[in-house]
């Protein structure tokens, strides 16, 4: 509720998703992508609808409910890259293991940092790390769980070109090794052509689909 009254945000929004895909949200700032985001994952809750995951009503669960399946099934990759500033590395992409419950929580942990090339510097602490280094840690860790679902918002917002490049080329090599969804939000074009799909949101709508399968 806004004061001038009720704001929509979205509307009319219906899609699928199919399992190993990945799609790309694009749109002007304003348009509704990452409300779109936060209601496909969870995060938020629809005033009207539905968002099925894997035949999992969300709106049916509480919220305790939703993080959990989000700890089990879901990843996420920021622009600000999320880190625990006080945690090194390691302990960064550790610490959704260890709420997974995992055995080998260390183990396992240093083979996601292999994966994005940072073996030599699991001890370092975020800042002690580039920005590109920091989303490196950041994908690790979305991936350490093995998500069936991976939502990226702006994963390349605040590097530069040369860095994002790098990134995208990452996230989506590893997107392909892990047969994860995705599920990215970006105002890039050159990295929605990436996508198996676009979908361009304006005024909280829809307003155009291209891509495989689309109409």
């Amino acid at each position: 509720m806004s004061p001038g009254g009720i704001l929509t945000i979205l509307s009319d929004i219906s899609l699928t998703i199919g399992r190993g895909e990945s799609v790309a949200i694009v749109g002007v700032s304003g348009s509704g992508k990452s409300t779109l985001l936060g209601l496909l994952a969870g995060l938020d809750l629809p005033t009207s609808g539905q968002v099925i995951f894997s035949g999992t009503d969300l709106n049916a669960l509480d919220e305790d409910g939703r993080a959990a399946l989000r700890a089990q099934r879901v990843g996420f990759v920021f622009q600000s890259f999320q880190l625990l500033p006080s945690l090194t590395a390691l302990e960064n992409v550790m610490l959704p293991l260890e709420l997974a419950g995992s055995k080998q929580p260390g183990a396992e942990a240093r083979a996601r940092l292999d994966d994005v090339g940072l073996a030599a510097r699991v001890e370092h602490y975020p800042r002690q790390l580039s920005g590109g280094e920091q989303q490196r840690v950041a994908i690790a860790r979305a991936f350490a769980c093995r998500p069936q679902l991976l939502f990226a918002d702006e994963p390349t917002g605040n590097l530069d070109q040369h860095t994002g490049a790098q990134i995208i080329e990452l996230l989506f090599r590893l997107n392909r090794e892990y047969a994860t969804t995705l599920v990215l939000v970006t105002h890039d074009p050159a990295i929605a052509d990436h996508c198996d799909r676009r979908l361009t949101l304006d005024a909280g709508r829809i307003t155009g689909e291209s891509g495989r399968d689309a109409n």
